[in-house]
């Protein structure tokens, strides 16, 4: 998956000429906070709410000093690139502009959640396994073949890390509800086992922070 198959046009970027207060009607109206500036189709940089809010809003857009200038996203990239400059740079929408850095459209965070959201992995039903393992003994390849062990496959993976500790973890989905013998042979082979979740919690939980993340959105 790569930006450009995210690409939406429903948000219609901002004129230099557009006011501070139509530029918070919008955000308020789509429930973001930013908005890409567009002059024909050159991205000239991304506001922010903070940004209008620091400003006279009844001027235009274009005479503001912009806090965040050069976040944006090529139409080739990776979906994984996609996060990266979303969490580097607390966005909740990004600008996507193609090879010759014209502007193309925009992806918002509610358009990453769907796509995870309908991906395989989610879909699919199973069980979800936390492991932290310490840096030095990792080994994804270790991991699914205690795994497959147990006649059950790994349906997607996710690991976390903290430059302060020596350990990881290692959250992974599998393709069975029925995860004792699993845990068992983890066990076995000294995996430190931080939770377990049969699909019917994990997605509860799923759920749950879905529909706070919806309300700090709309806040």
């Amino acid at each position: 998956m790569i930006a450009a198959q995210l690409v939406s046009n429903d948000i219609i970027p901002l004129r230099t000429s557009d006011s501070g207060e139509e530029a918070l009607e919008m955000m308020h109206e789509f429930y973001v906070r930013h908005l890409p500036i567009v002059n024909n189709r050159e991205l000239l940089g991304l506001i922010s709410e903070d940004d209008i809010l620091n400003f006279d809003a009844t001027e235009p857009v274009g005479s503001y000093s912009l806090s965040l200038h050069h976040p944006y996203i090529k139409s080739g990239d990776h979906i994984y690139e996609v996060m990266r400059t979303f969490a580097e740079f607390q966005l909740t929408l990004a600008p996507v502009v193609n090879e010759q850095n014209e502007f193309v459209g925009i992806i918002t965070q509610e358009d990453l959640l769907h796509y995870f959201a309908s991906t395989v992995a989610f879909r699919e039903p199973g069980s979800i396994i936390v492991l932290e393992v310490s840096r030095r003994d990792y080994s994804m390849a270790e991991i699914a073949r205690i795994v497959e062990s147990e006649n059950a496959v790994i349906l997607s993976t996710f690991v976390a890390s903290d430059a302060d500790t020596s350990t990881i973890e290692v959250t992974i989905k599998v393709n069975t509800q029925y995860i004792s013998p699993i845990i068992a042979t983890f066990d076995r082979f000294n995996y430190d086992i931080k939770a377990s979740y049969s699909e019917s919690d994990y997605l509860d939980a799923l759920r749950e922070r879905y529909a706070s993340l919806m309300t700090y959105l709309n806040v």
